[in-house]
């Protein structure tokens, strides 16, 4: 059952209190008396595995779906939205008028000024009818056509969009649409379940810098590392329903695991150990009536000792490219390019030359070509003027969005992928079925029964274990969790032929692109090797696109240049930090070997037997461990920097 309450709240600050939900599916317990508190500065990014429950809290707090138990504390007044992923945009509507549903909290003050206006003229209805014209220009609802266009050509929408039906858009443009409402309804919490899917690198500029700018709390389900750690703080984590909160960003969060994983492993040995010598006392004096006391003493604490649970440790999966020749040093050579659909021209006169280990993104807005070039270099599409030529001994591999449609229904998957792999790679096949999320019983599964998801993550590794020296991969990051994305970037990383892909994940083509092509329409911009000046010029082109009037436009401008000089510096700092933190971990590890060194020569007799000696030692031993703990002072106040990063 679902309590909402609405609290009076004597300050400003408005605040979203969970508390006790539970939630099941059946016999299966999904979220188990989970409480927390948002307030409008919250950030937080809410993390779990795949089935773990995200959207099913945030469905259960916006309302969205029954929980067994529920109470919700909410300040007078303040508003919930909620994204969810799907089934999200009205029918028979034009984009313009589903967005404007974002206004819809205005409707009953429309109604009461037409009902006031329809009345006889009094001075009392005058009055109220000014009162409710104020309100509604305050509220911004006079000003909406502006606010709407401007969301919408945010996100990626056209000006000769605003009238289309919303039928004529893809899945992924519905979302943009719906994306759209919930951002003009102005909440003050905002519950957003991956609202990144489907946005192109303009309009995740522009979401992030909306964001940003957000008074309210958030709430953000999302794969995409980059966009949460600029946009969020705080991390949920949701494991076997029940929730566990971290500060920082999500490689803050990531280190947190880890030390509560090794903490947790010392207090299992140390427990052990202890059940281990408390048996051990039971067992030799059980019959002894002189230590029947003790015994039964130590009977109890032994019954009254709480297991430590040793969280399964993650498997260190990894996967590495099959072999495949070297090719010559010009791997595709691109001349005189020109690709027309009708009278909608994509590419003209487009030249440019791939050279072997370039790693090449291609990135932009939707609609601007990506996807159609990575297809004419793999030679799917060759109904296009101007050459394409390979260098020697190239040897392709070809992932496209549409790969999935390759795979035979009525394999399992250990089968799909045991049919095209070399005989060398049987033995570790279930290893890269478990790096790219199939595990287990999953591996027995039809191919026929899978989420489209699924298939395109297994149609990837298809791709992928084939020898090929020249991989050009469209959106492979898509259906990827943050796990899975890194175990292929530390693949592609390693991986010594040349790439050329299509992402919008500014996590994977910062840490992977030595060269950027950005499309957008007729226009194309070329980066080589700074991912922070394409950033950077992205977000001047974003606070260019929202500034109104030239002076506007300057500031913003100045803005833009003055965070990026700022998190320029903050790089480097953090780079200096990392790096002393490493040397000062690598001293304490020596010191800690010469401590024991010195202990192991305090206990050799010719050293305790002569005063002498084993003052020396001692001595030697008490400068080292002062050393230590200057070096461990030093350790943590990095730390702590670090964090507070």
């Amino acid at each position: 059952m679902i309590a909402i309450t609405h609290k009076r709240c004597n300050v400003a600050m408005k605040n979203l209190q969970v508390q006790n939900l539970s939630l099941s599916f059946g016999e299966r317990r999904i979220l188990s008396d989970i409480s927390f508190n948002l307030s409008e500065r919250s950030r937080v990014a809410l993390m779990g595995s795949n089935g773990s429950g995200k959207s099913t809290l945030l469905k259960a707090i916006s309302n969205n779906i029954e929980a067994e138990s529920l109470n919700i504390a909410l300040t007078k007044g303040a508003r919930i939205s909620y994204l969810p992923q799907s089934d999200i945009v009205p029918e028979g509507s034009s984009v313009y008028e589903a967005a404007e549903h974002g206004f819809d909290r205005f409707i009953p003050k429309i109604r009461e000024l037409e009902r006031l206006e329809s009345m006889e003229a009094s001075l009392k209805n005058a009055e109220a009818i000014a009162t409710l014209h104020e309100e509604l220009t305050e509220g911004g609802y006079y000003g909406r056509k502006r606010k709407i266009e401007q969301v919408l050509l945010g996100l990626g929408f056209e000006m000769k969009d605003m009238t289309r039906s919303v039928e004529d858009f893809s899945g992924g443009y519905q979302m943009r649409i719906a994306l759209a409402k919930v951002l003009l309804e102005e909440s003050d919490f905002l519950l957003l379940d991956e609202p990144t899917n489907y946005l192109d690198i303009d309009a995740l500029t522009y979401l992030e810098g909306y964001i940003k700018s957000f008074s309210g709390g958030l709430v953000l389900v999302s794969h995409d590392q980059d966009f949460i750690d600029s946009t969020c703080n705080e991390i949920f984590s949701l494991d076997r329903g029940k929730l566990k909160i971290y500060k920082g960003n999500y490689e803050s969060y990531i280190r947190q695991r880890e030390e509560e994983r090794i903490e947790r492993e010392k207090n299992y040995i140390r427990q052990k150990e202890e059940r281990e010598r408390t048996e051990a006392f039971i067992e030799r004096f059980r019959y002894k009536a002189t230590k029947a006391k003790q015994v039964q003493s130590r009977i109890k604490a032994l019954e009254k000792m709480e297991d430590t649970e040793l969280e399964e440790k993650s498997k260190s999966v990894s996967f590495s490219f099959p072999e495949a020749p070297r090719s010559g040093d010009d791997v595709l050579i691109i001349d005189g390019l020109h690709k027309a659909y009708g009278d909608n021209v994509i590419y003209d006169d487009f030249s440019m030359i791939i050279n072997r280990g370039e790693r090449v993104a291609i990135t932009g807005r939707n609609g601007s070509g990506k996807s159609t070039l990575l297809r004419m270099l793999a030679g799917a599409d060759t109904s296009y003027t101007g050459t394409i030529r390979y260098g020697s001994n190239v040897k392709i591999g070809y992932y496209a969005q549409d790969s999935s449609e390759s795979i035979n229904p009525d394999n399992t998957v250990l089968e799909e992928i045991e049919s095209i792999a070399d005989t060398k790679d049987i033995p570790r096949v279930r290893n890269m079925l478990g790096a790219f999320l199939f595990s287990g019983d999953d591996v027995a599964k039809k191919c026929s029964v899978l989420s489209g998801g699924e298939k395109s993550r297994l149609a990837l590794l298809k791709i992928l274990m084939h020898p090929a020296n020249l991989l050009i991969l469209d959106e492979p990051t898509n259906h990827l969790d943050i796990g899975t994305k890194e175990i292929l970037l530390n693949a592609v990383n390693k991986f010594e032929g040349t790439v050329v892909f299509v992402s919008h994940d500014k996590h994977f083509i910062s840490h992977l692109a030595t060269r950027i092509l950005y499309l957008n329409g007729k226009e194309r911009e070329e980066y080589v090797g700074d991912w922070d000046y394409f950033n950077y010029k992205l977000k001047e082109k974003e606070a260019k696109f929202l500034s109104q009037g030239e002076e506007r436009k300057k500031d913003e401008s100045v803005k833009v240049k003055s965070d990026y000089e700022a998190d320029k510096a903050k790089k480097n700092r953090r780079k200096k930090l990392e790096r002393e933190l490493k040397e000062t971990e690598d001293l304490m590890a020596k010191l800690d070997k010469e401590i024991q060194e010195l202990e192991e020569e305090s206990m050799r007799s010719e050293v305790y037997s002569d005063a002498k000696k084993i003052n020396e030692v001692l001595s030697r031993k008490a400068q080292i461990e002062k050393k230590k703990e200057e070096a461990e002072e030093r350790w943590l106040k990095i730390t702590e920097e670090l964090e507070s990063e």
